[in-house]
């Protein structure tokens, strides 16, 4: 008979805690707001409350994953470490200049954030080396030496090392990393070469910059959790969600905190993706809209679009361009300042704006009445009736309807001469928006026509705004899986032991040698498969390989899928074939080079747990618990919903409108839509209008 196991996934976000417990086809989950002072206590209460849910010992539990915006909430907070960085002589100014682009052309008072690593702390060492990795200048003992005492007298928690060209040749990087750690064996080090082995100095710098910052950091809270948890019995090995869509252990996280930026939207694409796989879905936007922020991903053949290039700390209420660029793969999506806590206001010109401010879970929305004033899309939500006040966190939490009008009354209805009613309206329609204007952007960048999509949504606040959204883009379909209020947390549990292992090494097809290229993928498959062996020992691997090509001239790669045959004509076939996909022809006469490469190892997964069943058609299926009052935003006016918990929603239609309420969310449909539940228990929302 088979082991059976307990895993528990957890979501920090910042507003909830989502903790989600898999007992063989079993699953119990809860929220706890977020403990920012300490996020490893909202944890151990979360894993304590679907432990008695469950009727197990935390000392039965057999896996963690953990995803975090830790990392995250330090670079946009400047909470990190007292960091240094040595870079060659003539480059220390890298990370403040920038590049060239410029998100508003024409603005001449352009404020950008500023460098994790101010001036006074950057130091050069006068090495170099070229493109092609030959040693041009060598360093001198004696400057090492001194750079050495410099990070000694400096009191420095972390250093990041960034040397030109050091992709091609990391000598130079791990001569000074050596000489710190011999002088200084408790200084905490992060080298180029190994965070982010690729081109373009500055994200290539800036990218071991905010490893070096966070890493100090997250080695402490790594160890607090673990302390913690045997503190209550549990020696269930930890493992980490990192931005890429899969699982790291514990060493791994601790040495590229980077790579954990992202760890919690990748959670919910990979939920999408399941579900998606799940329901034969070839063309799925997944929609994560928690108390913070909402993410937008594309998922194309059940698998989420990947980059490698992100941006944090935005400065301007989330532009792209106006952030830090982090270079490590990660899951393409787009994230807005548009949760459940984004505070909503009038602005000068007398038009509502909503986010990127959030409430938070301290104090939160007005409507948590722990002493928030200002109104945000939750009192919106229960003000247009989408929320039960009394039954709010599977009732855990008793929200304030009046104290939601007040705010909302104080600082956009009474601004703008509107009633309750509408001023939270507005603001709804506003957040609702933005949100389709930036799922509209991503699309067309990506050469796609959402009208061909399915939604899936989920996260805590995504259900109550789907239908509305789908309105706007015109999709069809919309899923609402089971979890959705938890969907990240369950992404954990469905997320492989991966790494993908980059490297920039330049070749022109014109002189391509397919040895060569062999060798660079070699010994990244090398590297990948290590990390992924140490989390799933014994388990089978499987790789996927790309190359980053572009025509000659060009200034950026395009992914290229690659198989075993790398000779110079497939590699040709393939790139023209993705160009074409982009942007509808190829260019002729141009000779094709490639950038970088890389390969990704994944541990292939056990099968999933059964999903839940839907309730068979009967008797008591479609029999609501009561009726609530409704706004319904396609017909401008409140409405009578019937109200039905998710259990006892069957697999024949339900005509809205109507209220589907369970534990951690509840899902709004609209008048012109019908409901079912699928086999698997997702929710299935049809729209029969065109409004």
């Amino acid at each position: 008979m088979a082991e059976r196991t307990a895993r528990i996934g957890v979501d920090i976000g910042g507003t909830f805690t989502d903790v989600v417990l898999e007992t063989g086809a079993e699953r119990v989950s809860t929220k706890v707001l977020t403990t920012y002072d300490a996020p490893e206590r909202g944890i151990l209460d979360g894993i304590s409350a679907v432990c008695a849910q469950a009727g197990i010992a935390p000392s039965a539990l057999t896996q963690i994953i953990h995803g975090t915006t830790l990392a995250t909430n330090a670079l946009i907070e400047r909470r990190g470490a007292k960091t240094a960085l040595i870079t060659t002589e003539g480059f220390r100014d890298v990370i403040e200049m920038r590049t060239e682009g410029r998100f508003e052309q024409y603005d001449l008072n352009l404020k950008l954030p500023d460098p994790l690593i101010s001036r006074e702390h950057r130091h050069v060492l006068a090495e170099r080396i070229d493109a092609a990795g030959r040693i041009l200048l060598p360093p001198v003992d004696a400057e090492i030496a001194a750079l050495v005492e410099t990070m000694r007298a400096g009191g420095y928690e972390s250093v990041a090392i960034g040397f030109l060209h050091a992709y091609a040749n990391p000598s130079h990087e791990r001569a000074m990393r050596d000489a710190l750690q011999a002088a200084l064996p408790g200084l905490s080090i992060s080298i180029s070469s190994e965070v982010s082995p690729q081109m373009r100095e500055y994200e290539r710098f800036n990218t071991t910059c905010a490893n070096a910052y966070v890493k100090p950091l997250m080695a402490a809270y790594l160890g607090r959790l673990t302390g913690r948890l045997a503190e209550i019995g549990s020696a269930a090995p930890v493992f980490l969600m990192h931005s890429g869509g899969g699982i790291i252990d514990l060493e791994t996280a601790a040495e590229f905190p980077v790579r954990l930026v992202e760890s919690g939207p990748a959670g919910g694409a990979i939920f999408a993706a399941d579900i998606a796989a799940q329901h034969g879905l070839d063309k799925v936007l997944s929609f994560d809209m928690g108390g913070t922020t909402a993410k937008i991903c594309l998922i194309k053949d059940k698998a989420p679009k990947t980059a490698r290039v992100f941006e944090v700390a935005r400065s301007y209420r989330f532009k792209k361009g106006s952030g830090m660029p982090i270079s490590i793969p990660v899951i393409d999506m787009v994230e807005i300042g548009a949760g459940g806590g984004s505070l909503a206001g009038v602005d000068a010109m007398r038009q509502i704006r909503v986010g990127p401010e959030s409430a938070g879970s301290e104090p939160g929305p007005a409507c948590y009445d722990l002493g928030g004033s200002r109104p945000a899309v939750t009192d919106a939500d229960v003000v247009l009736g989408r929320i039960d006040p009394g039954n709010f966190a599977g009732g855990r939490i008793t929200l304030s309807a009046e104290a939601a009008g007040a705010a909302l009354d104080a600082h956009v209805g009474g601004e703008l001469g509107l009633s309750r009613q509408e001023a939270a309206h507005g603001v709804s329609e506003m957040v609702d928006e933005t949100m389709a204007n930036a799922a509209r952007v991503h699309a067309v960048e990506n050469g796609e026509d959402l009208a061909e999509y399915t939604m899936i949504a989920f996260g805590g606040a995504a259900p109550l705004h789907a239908a509305r959204l789908c309105q706007k883009l015109g999709i069809g379909l919309l899923l609402v899986p089971s979890g959705a209020g938890v969907g990240s947390a369950i992404g954990f549990l469905r997320a492989p032991a991966s790494f993908e292992a980059t490297q920039s090494a330049y070749m022109r097809l014109d002189q391509y040698s397919e040895e060569a290229a062999s060798h660079v993928l070699q010994a990244l498959s090398v590297e990948a498969r290590g990390f992924v062996a140490r989390c799933a020992p014994g388990v089978e691997i499987v790789e996927s390989r790309r190359a980053f090509m572009r025509y000659v001239g060009q200034g950026w790669e395009i992914p290229v899928d690659l198989d075993d045959a790398l000779s110079a004509a497939d590699l040709t076939e393939r790139f023209e074939g993705a160009y074409t996909t982009l942007f509808g022809r190829v260019v002729e006469g141009l000779v094709i080079e490639i950038a970088s490469w890389s390969v990704r190892a994944d541990a292939t997964l056990p099968a999933a747990p059964p999903p839940q069943s839907a309730l068979e058609d009967g008797a008591a299926q479609g029999t609501p618990i009561g009726t609530r009052t409704l706004f319904d935003p396609g017909i401008g006016g409140m409405v009578e919903a019937s109200v039905f918990d998710r259990p006892f929603i069957g697999q024949t239609p339900l005509a809205g409108p109507a209220v589907v309420v369970e534990r951690e969310t509840a899902t709004i449909v609209p008048t012109g839509h019908s409901i079912r539940a699928a086999r698997d228990g997702t929710l299935v929302l049809d729209r029969e209008d065109t409004a």
